[in-house]
């Protein structure tokens, strides 16, 4: 099942295509065997698109053989959330709601690796409008996670994680809202990169929480996240929240080391109750950080105990607004009969399209919005979101990076925490306040547990300091090398 070919980095394959080494369309069609052998037990796909991937592989090899100039990403597959707005391609979200709508347009993040060459494979599993820290808030079917069939990849990504860790893609692109990146990321032991809100173009992205939301690269190693990086980041006039700021040379931060860095450590993300595998394979981490030369230095963020409670009423607040746009007109199922009114078609739509995580946050954000609750819950929300802020401007203002773990758990059990929402909320503990301050944050894994699990660290660092972070986490997994450990091949066998 080319299983060498296809857990190669993304670079190197587009280098192999370049040079002729392997055509494209081999290429492509090595991952489209892979992914007809493997997801059907995995699930992280929930559309493949065979005939569009080798249209487009073809069309990379006539230009190649042609000597016409090709992109940075040429022939290389990759695939997306289905959270991204592709051209022809069904996009749901995960949702029922969506399910047949066919997009008349591209993404900005979409376009620009459209454009780098990339050819996409299709559309990957995700927790339902991105709502979820499990993958099991999909409406379609299940996704587990490669280490272990009866472990979740974690969410709302956790299509993308699976499917990266188990290379049936080269790479992916995800959102992170909450940690719905690095998160799932952690569990299933690929790199995941939250970018500064507004390094990348949130245009062509079905919103969860505006203000929050953003599109990140997840990929087998650092050096490939910065390289989907530099392409899909950069201004966009399509999004009001754009930054209009040049784009730095990320691979190039890659190669530097951490020695002159100060790294902080909180004890607020160390707290009792936590894995004690997660902690002792953090703390080694940064041990070996500060043998490479970097300088530890403990810091406070005394505002970390209010960010999920701060999180849950801005998040949901913002999706009641986001999600009010499905009303079974303009967007989404239509169930309506011939006579029915458009207020029982609206509550028809809404009552058989969303899932009960769905229901539940745009319940519960509707409330919070409610004329006399808004200054006593989201306006509070905000106020605490500005102190969670100022604790990383001044922690940030002594330490170049903050090191935290990406999870509080290695990844659990499949049906552990439905039952009870609020332990599920608990599982991005670690990552909901670097949304919430607008930071860049990248999960890298740091270990396994005896149970053979991966753990991952986090890096928190300034706005618009993805450089940093990327020098800090290649220069661990350089010496760390987890990222060569791999899933069973034989997935049928680990389940």
């Amino acid at each position: 099942m080319n299983s060498e070919l296809c857990a190669r980095p993304a670079s190197q394959l587009a280098g192999l295509v370049l040079s002729k080494e392997i055509s494209a369309r081999e290429l492509t069609r090595a991952y489209l065997d892979r992914i007809a052998a493997l997801d059907a037990t995995l699930g992280s796909y929930l559309l493949v698109d065979d005939a569009g991937a080798l249209a487009a592989a073809a069309e990379i090899d006539k230009a190649i053989a042609r000597g016409e100039k090709v992109g940075p990403l040429a022939g290389v597959p990759l695939a997306l959330k289905d959270i991204f707005v592709t051209r022809g391609m069904e996009t749901t979200s995960g949702s029922k709601i969506l399910k047949g709508w066919l997009p008349p347009y591209d993404g900005t993040a979409v376009a620009r690796l459209k454009q780098a060459g990339a050819v996409l494979l299709g559309k990957l599993n995700m927790d339902e409008f991105a709502m979820g820290s499990s993958n099991e808030n999909s409406s379609v079917k299940k996704c587990r996670n490669p280490w272990d069939f009866e472990r979740v990849p974690g969410g709302s990504s956790g299509g993308s994680a699976a499917a990266v860790a188990a290379a049936l893609c080269a790479g992916s692109l995800g959102t992170d809202t909450g940690g719905s990146i690095r998160q799932p990321a952690s569990l299933c032991g690929i790199v995941g990169l939250k970018p500064t809100y507004g390094r990348v173009s949130r245009y062509g992205v079905i919103a969860f929480a505006s203000s929050l939301d953003q599109v990140g690269p997840m990929t087998r190693t650092v050096e490939d996240a910065a390289y989907l990086l530099e392409i899909i980041a950069g201004h966009d006039p399509l999004d009001s929240t754009s930054i209009n700021s040049p784009v730095p040379r990320y691979r190039e931060a890659c190669r530097e080391g951490v020695k002159g860095l100060t790294i902080g450590i909180p004890d607020e993300y160390f707290v009792p109750g936590m894995d004690p595998e997660v902690e002792s394979a953090v703390r080694k981490a940064i041990k070996d950080l500060e043998s490479l030369g970097a300088r530890i230095e403990p810091i406070r963020l005394p505002h970390t105990e209010y960010a999920v409670a701060c999180y849950y009423l801005i998040a949901t607040a913002e999706a009641s607004s986001n999600l009010a746009r499905f009303d079974g007109v303009r967007y989404g199922l239509r169930v309506a009969g011939p006579k029915t009114s458009l207020q029982d078609m609206y509550c028809q739509t809404r009552g058989e399209g969303f899932g009960l995580e769905v229901k539940r946050r745009i319940m519960l954000g509707t409330f919070a919005l409610r004329s006399g609750y808004y200054d006593a819950y989201y306006k509070k929300a905000q106020q605490v979101r500005t102190l969670i802020k100022r604790d990383f401007d001044e922690a940030l203002a002594r330490v170049d990076v903050i090191a935290t773990p990406a999870s509080p758990t290695p990844a659990f059990k499949l049906g552990e925490k439905t039952e009870n929402p609020l332990e599920m909320y608990l599982a991005d503990i670690f990552t909901i306040s670097c949304n919430l301050a607008g930071l860049p944050g990248i999960s890298v894994p740091c270990g396994f547990t005896k149970n053979g699990l991966p753990i991952g660290i986090q890096f928190l660092g300034k706005p618009l300091a993805e450089t940093t972070l990327l020098r800090t986490a290649a220069a661990y997994e350089r010496h760390a090398g987890w990222y060569k450990r791999r899933p069973p091949e034989n997935m049928e066998a680990a389940k």
